[in-house]
Order: structure tokens, then C-alpha cells, then sequence
């Protein structure tokens, strides 16, 4: 059923956005007792000292819509200038759907304008996220496809509840289109070149057991002790010196961040090229309309 819901939703993972808060700072206090909320994303703090907890809230599947991107991009902005904040587990306020990812409505049907405006916006959470000097845990408590395996892909750490019924994998081709090179590489980089090659040709989606014996979860747990577990491990992470651990994600990432920030026009439009095309468009068409008779 989860499944199935997510797949309106297919991959993920900044920004020509809406709002004109993105190149600059956000102004206000920490997280501290209180919660910062949205329509999409809720920021809370968390039961330890320095923690944050940000939740995807955005139902039915949590899907990575122009709106939702912009809310999440400037919520990290807000929690990385928090100097307060040294850690933010990421998970999904209900059960079920962990992150669905891109938004398929936002690809069908527009103008070329809009899906540049989309892409450079997922772009851009995939930089705030990957490049975050806070620890990010991720708490997987649901499906976790194509883009929502790509935000999980830039936390630090990944612990996935123990449901079968819960699956995490960059699907990109079971619908035709394929995962960017920034996907791919950020999925190399989790469970090396041999593993990524089949697991995106074939578009795989993983179980927890399968995703824990790939790489691409660090921990499986049972689902009631899947937050309990996530704060555990954050504060493993924070026991280390925050400018020796931030200066080490800098010097293992800045590649393959580089690579996207020397790219980032091209691959905007090599996108749009891309998702502009008749049979592209009919494709997703049709796709959408089979979920939409499902759900009738």
C-alpha cells in the first residue's frame, strides 16, 4: 500500500524557488524548546541537548513538490545557522512513507521554465544537504524511493525500521528516466561502483535486510525502537570535535559536490531537454493515470 502511494512521487535529492530566502541568511532564534513549523516540513527540538529533529509532513506520500523543496531548503538554512543545533535527525512525521521524492505532476505538463525552476531547486536541497556541517541521522520509518533514497543517501547515517512492507532505492528506470550523475555518484559513494551500477540499471528497491547487506542503511532496528536508536547513534557522532568531523565530510565530499557546482547549468538543462520530450511527457502521462485509476 505505502509503496504503491509512492509512487506518484518518484525520485528526488537550489534554487530558482519562490522564496527570496535562499543566498542569504535567515534571521531568528534557534530551535531551542520550541518548534519552527510549516505546511510541509516541522522542525522541533529533539530530547538531547544541540538535536533537532526535522520531519517530513507533507501527506499523502511526502512528495518533493516546488513548495515542499522550498520549505525543507529553508529550514536547513535556518538549522545551519543555528549555532545552538549541532545535529538533525530527519524522518517522517507519520509512519508508512519515509520520503517519496520528485513530485510528478510538478514534470508533466509544464512549461520548460518551470522545470528548470524545479530541478535547480532539487539541486539545491541536495546541496544543503550534502554539504551540512551539522550531523544528519536519518530515521527511515517508511518507503523511501528514488529521491527520498537520495536525501537519505547525504545524512551521515541511516537507520531503517525493520517492516517489510518498507523498501529504499534509486528506481529511476522502471519509470524511463535516468538518475543524474549527482545521483549516481552519491550512491557510489555509499556502497562502491559494482553495487551502484546493477542496483540503478535495474532500478532496485531494497528491503531492510537487503538495504542493510548493500550498504546503503548503516542500521536496521525494529520500528518502535527506531528513534530511540537514531538519537543513540547521534550521540556517538557529537562525542567527536565538531570542526575535526566538519573538516573531514568537507574533504570527502567537496568532489563530488564540485562536480555538480561546475555542472549545475548544464545538468538544468540537459533536465529539461530531457523531461521536455513527447515521449518522455506520454510516458509519465500514462503513468500518472494508472495511479489515478488505482486510487479510484
Amino acid at each position: 500500500m505505502a509503496l504503491a502511494a509512492c509512487v506518484r512521487a518518484l525520485f528526488l535529492p537550489g534554487a530558482r524557488l519562490r522564496s527570496a530566502a535562499l543566498g542569504r541568511a535567515t534571521t531568528g532564534g534557534g530551535v531551542g524548546a520550541r518548534r519552527a513549523m510549516s505546511h510541509r516540513v516541522l522542525v522541533e527540538a529533539g530530547p538531547a541537548a544541540g538535536v533537532a529533529v526535522l520531519k517530513f509532513r507533507n501527506p499523502p506520500v511526502n512528495a518533493l513538490s516546488l513548495e515542499m523543496l522550498t520549505e525543507l531548503v529553508i529550514s536547513l538554512e535556518k538549522l545551519e545557522n543555528d549555532k545552538a543545533i549541532r545535529g538533525v535527525v530527519i524522518t517522517a512525521e507519520n509512519p508508512g512513507i519515509f520520503l517519496a521524492g520528485l513530485d510528478l505532476v510538478e514534470l508533466c505538463g509544464q512549461n520548460p521554465a518551470h522545470y528548470a525552476e524545479y530541478w535547480e531547486a532539487v539541486q539545491e536541497l541536495w546541496l544543503r544537504l550534502y554539504q551540512s556541517n551539522k550531523v544528519l541521522v536519518a530515521a527511515i520509518n517508511g518507503a523511501c524511493p528514488a529521491g527520498g533514497c537520495l536525501a537519505s543517501l547525504t545524512c551521515d547515517y541511516r537507520v531503517m525500521a525493520d517492516n517489510p512492507k518498507y523498501t529504499i532505492g534509486l528506481n529511476e528506470t522502471q519509470l524511463g528516466i535516468i538518475a543524474p550523475f549527482w545521483f549516481k555518484d552519491t550512491l557510489v559513494n555509499t556502497i562502491g561502483h559494482r553495487a551502484a551500477e546493477q542496483a540503478l540499471q535495474l532500478g532496485m528497491l531494497f528491503p531492510p535486510a537487503k538495504a542493510l547487506q548493500v550498504g546503503i542503511v548503516d542500521q536496521v532496528v525494529p520500528e518502535e525502537q527506531l528513534q530511540s536508536t537514531a538519537l543513540s547513534v547521534m550521540a556517538q557522532w557529537l562525542a567527536i570535535p565538531d570542526h575535526a568531523r566538519q573538516l573531514t565530510k568537507t574533504m570527502m565530499r567537496k568532489p563530488t559536490v564540485d562536480q555538480l557546482v561546475k555542472q549545475r547549468e548544464a545538468d538544468i538543462q540537459s533536465f529539461v531537454s530531457f523531461i521536455s520530450q513527447d515521449s518522455i511527457q506520454r510516458a509519465l502521462q500514462t503513468y500518472l493515470q494508472k495511479l489515478r485509476q488505482k486510487k479510484g
